[in-house]
């Protein structure tokens, strides 16, 4: 009877250890696997890219007809600026989402408010100076910068559009002290260069 007992008792003591140790082993094998990716041991797959990035062509922003359709930048009280470059007044937004750009008022790749160090005073004004065609080289650059340092906001931008409404939201650069602007009349950068870097004014 009692030797009965003995070899339940021994049996429940293995069963035991056998979920103790598994449990041991998938304790540590998760504690590992999230050290290699605390340590970065994934940096590669989270800044893939899953889609190839877009730049569009002079051409292509100068596009017009009817029934075109644009992205903008939707929230701005008095100004919204559209993918093509154009900034306009709010109520110039034709049904497609587009700026007018038959009124003469309506400009494309407008750098009013903007500085030389690329910083300007509105962001729609940033966000238009930024899609300028001729900026893809240093946007190019910013990028791949963005790349090394494993930024996942730049990653996962798909376009010059999207690259632009992030790179002129106000960022950490863009305050000292945690609490107060760099340069708090032109906090709306895309350059390379944080507010504050220069007192340069451009057009």
């Amino acid at each position: 009877m009692w030797y009965a007992a003995l070899i339940r008792f021994i049996r429940r003591r293995i069963i035991l250890g056998i979920i103790l140790t598994v449990s041991f082993v998938y304790c540590l094998l998760s504690y590992t696997g999230k050290g290699e990716f605390l340590s970065g041991g994934d940096e590669e797959t989270l800044t893939r890219r899953t889609q190839p990035f877009v730049w569009r062509t002079l051409q292509q922003h100068n596009s017009s007809s009817d029934d075109i359709m644009c992205r903008n930048s939707v929230q701005g009280m008095s100004l919204i600026v559209d993918d093509r470059g154009y900034i306009c007044p709010r109520q110039e937004i034709l049904v497609g989402g587009c700026c007018n750009d038959a009124i003469p008022s309506v400009t494309q790749y407008s750098c009013d408010t903007c500085k030389l160090n690329n910083c300007c005073e509105i962001y729609e004004y940033c966000i238009s100076c930024c899609l300028d065609p001729d900026k893809k080289e240093m946007l190019e650059n910013l990028l791949e910068k963005a790349a090394e340092e494993n930024n996942l906001i730049y990653a996962s931008v798909t376009d010059h559009f999207e690259l632009c409404l992030a790179k002129c939201r106000t960022s950490s650069k863009s305050v000292q002290h945690e609490n107060s602007y760099r340069d708090p009349l032109s906090k709306f950068c895309f350059g390379e260069h944080s507010p504050g870097y220069d007192g340069l004014e451009g057009s």
